[in-house]
């Protein structure tokens, strides 16, 4: 993949919009998912796959099972974790 350096603009309401060479070089398309990765200041964004995100969430879902934790859970988990 060739190196590519482009510049966005944040919307009011935190959109960024893709760079046209950015979306075509990463074959980026329209419903395609991205992981958003936060280290100190710098931001890397990763396409996808399905394949990558069921290895993102594999052991998620094993500690969930291992947990008993349900999907109706989570809304509850995450508004106590907002208050502390």
């Amino acid at each position: 993949m060739n190196e590519l350096v482009e510049m966005g603009t944040v919307s009011s309401r935190g959109q960024i919009a893709v760079p046209a060479d950015i979306r075509k070089e990463m074959d980026l398309k329209e419903g395609n998912k991205v992981l958003f990765v936060l280290t100190n200041d710098s931001l890397l964004i990763k396409k996808v796959t399905t394949q990558s995100f069921e290895e993102i969430t594999r052991p998620l879902k094993k500690a969930a099972k291992k947990s008993g934790l349900k999907e109706s859970d989570v809304v509850g988990i995450v508004h106590r974790a907002r208050k502390e």
